[in-house]
């Protein structure tokens, strides 16, 4: 069986005494953050130095897309939703590939310098109007916009010494289901799948791309059995051996109603998405579940994913242009009007 690490979350703004031997397990590689951990820049950079106090290794992860997926408001740069850009693109090609690549500048930039290593993006489903959830959190309905958007997104984030994780593997936008809510299944074939959803997959993959996160959603017509993020047909047969991906597979959150559906016990969840291939476990809002978890993977004897590293942000916050973010941050806010 795999390796396998657990992200977990906190309560509130600051470590609290219970939290730190959860930190502390040698299977825990990181922490999310939501928008209930955050007052302020200041107390942002406080949070993200106690965490590492008690665990310096971990990686400090959150959703942090732009748009209405943005946890930190005050004080950070109100970056476009990603569906914006996409419109944008539609009229003026090169200015909206540009407004991408600044994106992710800024949205690494901007929270690397608080001290957070990585933030689960860029969004890689396709809008067709199906899923609210998704919504303009995608670029468009079209997967070479998709594509060519996600891209400049990436070299963005990596511009700040960021990578990206692209989801949600292999396309969570033509369910019309919440997979926060209930576990929605998908009845489209593969190929019309591989044809559509998986282009944007497959281009950022071969543009480097190290972190991916598969959908809590049950496509029928190839894995009846399983969500995606429980599948070995779809973690090891498409996505590593078919499109040659070598980095990490993060579960999407196992305590979404879309995971439990499919399995009732978190670790039995945790199990079947390490199974399936998962590398990194992402377990949020349930303290009780995060300690199933780790304690499943200590009475099971799986040790600790051993691909941290590809995530490990590539250059210093140091390296980091003041002036050229000044720009980026500019930009942005001429786009968006603010």
């Amino acid at each position: 069986m795999n390796r396998a690490s657990v992200i977990l979350d906190l309560r509130g703004t600051e470590v609290a005494d219970d939290e730190v031997a959860l930190l502390q397990h040698p299977s825990t590689a990181g922490v999310i953050l939501f928008s209930r951990n955050y007052q302020s820049k200041d107390q942002l950079c406080r949070l993200c130095d106690q965490i590492k106090t008690f665990n310096s290794e971990l990686l400090i992860t959150v959703d942090h897309e732009g748009g209405r997926v943005q946890r930190f408001r005050e004080g950070f740069t109100r970056v476009p939703a990603m569906g914006k850009i996409g419109e944008y693109y539609l009229s003026h090609q090169r200015h909206a590939m540009r407004l991408a690549e600044l994106s992710g500048f800024v949205l690494a930039a901007e929270l690397r310098l608080c001290g957070v290593d990585l933030t689960y993006a860029p969004v890689l489903d396709l809008n067709v109007g199906m899923n609210e959830v998704i919504g303009d959190r995608s670029f468009s309905d079209r997967p070479d916009i998709v594509a060519d958007l996600a891209v400049c997104v990436l070299n963005g984030l990596e511009h700040a010494g960021m990578k990206g994780v692209g989801k949600h593997f292999p396309g969570h936008g033509h369910v019309s289901a919440d997979s926060h809510l209930a576990l929605p299944h998908d009845s489209r074939s593969f190929e019309e799948i591989e044809i559509k959803d998986l282009f944007p997959f497959r281009l950022l993959i071969e543009s480097g791309l190290q972190g991916v996160m598969p959908a809590h959603v049950i496509y029928d017509q190839v894995d009846a059995d399983h969500p995606a993020g429980f599948s070995t047909f779809w973690l090891q047969e498409v996505l590593r051996n078919q499109l040659g991906f070598e980095g990490v597979v993060f579960s999407d959150d196992l305590s979404m109603q879309g995971a439990v559906d499919a399995e009732p016990t978190a670790s039995g969840r945790a199990l079947a998405a390490l199974k399936a291939g998962c590398n990194m476990l992402l377990v949020c809002n349930d303290q009780a579940a995060a300690q199933e978890v780790l304690t499943s993977l200590d009475q099971h004897q799986i040790s600790p994913s051993n691909l941290l590293d590809q995530l490990t942000p590539s250059l210093s916050v140091n390296e980091i242009d003041a002036s050229e973010l000044k720009q980026a941050q500019d930009a942005i806010r001429h786009f968006t009007g603010q």
